[in-house]
């Protein structure tokens, strides 16, 4: 399982979208200096929450490499609708006194880490396939 590099992209996406549980958004000058976190806004925690479950399904159905294709895939979409939904954010209170945190990019990051274990993820699936397919060549030719 370890030895794949996607497993290993697949976990640092996972690492990434964990830390944002516990990491700040943003932080309010308007008023005082305030911190805003990401469970803070439901949208954001329901989207950390789906991202999060998507990533680790796909850490622990490594004997199903379709069925992890696949969630790497949606997990990848939902994280950047979740980048999507903070650059509009972004956007919308730029003029205010809101600073936004480094850790805003970890969606992007995360989705990026997704799309490339999905593509390990299906070549592997491809080397299987032909390998698969050899076997029973030989198997036939040998009758």
């Amino acid at each position: 399982m370890w030895q794949r590099i996607q497993t290993l992209y697949l976990a640092i996406a996972a690492i990434l979208i964990g830390s944002l549980f516990f990491s700040k958004m943003a932080t309010s000058f308007g008023g005082g200096e305030s911190e805003i976190m990401y469970y803070e806004r439901w949208y954001y925690l329901a989207l950390l929450i789906m991202t999060f479950v998507a990533n680790g399904i796909c850490l622990l159905s490594f004997k199903a490499r379709i069925l992890q294709m696949r969630v790497a895939v949606i997990a990848a979409i939902l994280l950047i609708a979740f980048q999507a939904w903070l650059g509009a954010d972004y956007l919308a209170h730029r003029k205010d006194d809101i600073v936004f945190s480094f850790t805003a990019v970890f969606p992007l990051i995360a989705a990026i880490l997704d799309l490339l274990a999905a593509k390990n993820i299906a070549l592997d699936e491809a080397m299987v396939q032909s390998a698969s397919r050899l076997r029973s060549s030989k198997r036939s030719h040998r009758k």
